[in-house]
């Protein structure tokens, strides 16, 4: 209570109680930049790719130096994150609390760092059910101890807290009967009046895919947006898809506790491509597109007709190799962009570009494969398989995934090259006892792609340079050509 006492205050500090009052803005899509993956592009690579989509606003799970660093000057957007692990030593310490806004906000804001960070997420879904209540205490000290920081930086009139809940924080069998659960309630109503006093949206991640994944009796068009044969009928309220009725179940919850008209955005929503029966290209594609489309349109829910999110933040903009399978195989699956920033499908953001345009001058590693060795026999190659896949990602082999049928050779050698890459081609991890065999005929077959990894030596350089090399590598070559020029003058 002294923490949420402190939090109100400062506060009431910066501002007189505002009149609460809907985002009558448009909404804006931005994405979510993960970066767990052994085979990351350059965040310079990465930026660019977001500047060349038009993309303004970008949601980070972190604060990472390079990542941020890249994002100077770019105009875009920032969101960035203060991880669950990070609650509870910036909830028992102004101190860690200041250290952190250092570190990871003054530095980069304003003339010294140019980025455009507007809010930090405290924490990333702290409240999920699967948690057991282990961040409930931190929360909201946590986010006292942040903003008096940020008043002390002078950033807290620009920079604003939001904490993102997953759609398991309420619940109600018809969008009406929305209710945070029990154990929610006092910490909802203290965060709800936070955000409606400081200006800031309710952060909620929808996932109608994961609805449909764990429910066999969930009606498949209801999951999207096209209109739905089995409609959620709530009074005088007619739901055609997912994603309304959910929203509206969070409108009816929050108004319970008094702040219906508390601002939502949506941090993450989407669509995997691979890694489940309903996880494909096709339905990726329909539910995105679906989904920009309604939200551009500004027709809103029932209960908010006209108004749509504050902002909505897809999830993902690249895949994310390793990320944890134990929700599903699907997990490293939902980017719209592969983890090299080439586009999965065509997809109008609504940003100005009628599809996406892929990353340019990606630094690969040479072209070459690691694959199952055809002078040896594959009697005894399983065993090396599953200590490849247990390593590297192998997930598109199974069910669900565009490599599953491709034979137990294919299998081995895409184990195999998974291995390789992951470590970055040392020719030594293609051995597998003589199982393996470099190669560099590309043996991709069909939709199944055996990826060539990322030069980590590159990307390390550009994060650590960001867009510096324009005038530098211009003066380079023109040096290098000036004194071959010179050298062949002497010689002549």
């Amino acid at each position: 209570m002294a923490a949420w006492a402190a939090l109100l205050a400062v506060v009431l500090a910066l501002s007189c109680a505002r009149e609460r009052r809907l985002l009558a803005a448009d909404a804006a899509v931005g994405v979510n930049w993960g970066t767990l993956s052994s085979h990351r592009a350059p965040p310079a690579v990465v930026v660019d790719l977001l500047r060349a989509n038009r993309i303004g606003k970008v949601k980070l799970f972190d604060a990472d130096a390079g990542v941020l660093r890249a994002l100077a000057r770019s105009g875009i957007e920032v969101m960035v994150g203060l991880t669950n692990g990070e609650l509870a030593g910036i909830a028992g310490s102004p101190a860690a609390a200041d250290a952190w806004v250092a570190q990871n906000v003054s530095r980069y804001v304003g003339r010294g760092g140019g980025v455009d960070i507007r809010y930090i997420a405290v924490g990333n879904e702290p409240f999920l059910t699967s948690y057991q209540g282990q961040f409930l205490s931190y929360v909201i000290p946590a986010m006292a101890n942040i903003q008096q920081s940020l008043v002390k930086a002078n950033l807290a009139s620009y920079v604003k807290l939001v904490v993102p809940c997953n759609a398991d924080a309420y619940e109600g069998a018809v969008p009406s009967q929305g209710v945070f659960r029990t154990e929610l309630t006092q910490i909802m109503t203290q965060l709800a009046a936070y955000l409606s006093s400081n200006g800031a949206p309710f952060v909620v991640n929808i996932y109608p895919f994961l609805s449909l994944y764990q429910n066999s009796d969930f009606p498949e068009d209801y999951a999207f947006f096209e209109g739905s044969t089995h409609p959620l009928v709530d009074g005088s309220n007619v739901y055609y898809n997912a994603f309304d009725g959910n929203f509206d179940t969070l409108i009816s919850a929050l108004g319970k506790l008094g702040y219906g008209q508390l601002p939502i955005a949506i941090g993450e929503v989407g669509w995997p491509t691979q890694g489940a029966p309903s996880a494909n290209l096709t339905a990726a594609r329909a539910f995105n597109q679906g989904l920009i489309n309604r939200i551009m349109s500004n027709k809103g829910t029932p209960l908010r007709p006209g108004v749509p999110p504050a902002d909505v933040y897809l999830f993902g903009l690249l895949d994310e190799e390793q990320k944890s399978t134990l929700p599903g195989n699907f997990e490293r699956h939902w980017g719209i962009f592969s983890f090299d920033g080439q586009a999965k499908y065509p997809l109008n953001l609504g940003l100005g570009n009628p599809v996406l345009k892929n990353a340019k001058e990606v630094p690969y590693l040479p072209s070459r494969w690691c694959v199952a060795n055809p002078a040896q026999s594959l009697d005894n190659a399983s065993t090396h398989l599953k200590l490849a896949c247990d390593m590297a990602d192998c997930t598109t082999l199974y069910y669900g995934g565009s490599c599953n049928g491709i034979g137990e050779k294919g299998n081995v050698s895409f184990a195999f090259n998974s291995y390789y890459q992951m470590q970055k081609q040392d020719a030594k991890s293609c051995d597998f006892d003589g199982h393996g065999l470099i190669t560099f005929l590309d043996p991709s077959m069909g939709e199944c792609r055996f990826l060539v990894g990322i030069d980590d030596s590159k990307s390390s350089a550009a994060a650590s340079c960001g867009n510096c090399c324009g005038v530098f590598c211009g003066v380079s070559i023109f040096a290098l050509w000036l004194f071959m020029y010179l050298r062949m003058m002497s010689s002549a």
